[in-house]
């Protein structure tokens, strides 16, 4: 080898191919980014559904323990109410026989001063604490608040009446206290049939019924 060839030799630098990058190559002065694909779009719509599922069931949810809390006061406040009416009951009852005594004493005559004004206040405070009195002569029979201590046949009714009232009822709103002890008279055997048979007969001599 001359100082020529060594001189050119140790004289040139040597080729260095180009090395490959990380950086994104760079096209008219800007860098070019992949485009997301048809997997992620479908990623995102699963993701979408998901929540919309799961927001559903929480809706659910809350709705049916706002229907159960709304159930819950309805049955405290129904308990509230019937525990009032017993306990009510219970307190009245005991004053029922001295009910009877004034309203006997108001059928002689006997209320009269100061035992009259005790037993009128007595009686509006009992009104306001909710005790209504029931049971009229006429009314028809009701084994539900009726109480039947005599029983009769009569021609002047037509169902099981009461015809006497023996001792009045008592309830508080739909609970009874006491049943109304009661008379009554049931139609007599045979005078429907009797009624109906003049009737029948009534129309025959007339001819009949008018034809229309």
């Amino acid at each position: 080898m001359t100082d020529e060839t060594q001189g050119q030799v140790f004289g040139q630098e040597p080729d260095v191919p180009p090395q490959a990058t990380d950086e994104p190559a760079v096209v008219n002065g800007s860098a070019t980014q992949a485009e997301p694909g048809p997997a992620a779009g479908q990623g995102s719509t699963e993701q979408l559904a998901e929540v919309r599922r799961q927001l559903a069931e929480r809706t659910g949810d809350l709705q049916r323990l706002q229907a159960e809390y709304a159930n819950y006061r309805k049955r405290v406040e129904r308990d509230r109410v019937a525990v009032r009416e017993i306990a009510m009951a219970n307190a009245l009852s005991e004053l029922l026989p001295v009910i009877d005594d004034i309203g006997r004493a108001r059928e002689h005559g006997e209320l009269v001063g100061g035992f009259k004004s005790v037993a009128e206040s007595l009686e509006t405070v009992v009104a306001k604490m909710g005790l209504q009195q029931f049971g009229k002569e006429g009314e028809p029979f009701d084994p539900l608040v009726h109480e039947a201590l005599m029983h009769s046949y009569s021609p002047d009714v037509t169902e099981t009446t009461c015809v006497q009232i023996l001792q009045l009822g008592y309830r508080i709103g739909e609970r009874t206290i006491r049943p109304a002890r009661v008379a009554v008279a049931e139609p007599q055997p045979g005078v429907q049939h009797t009624q109906a048979d003049e009737a029948d007969g009534g129309e025959e001599e007339n001819g009949g019924p008018e034809q229309g």
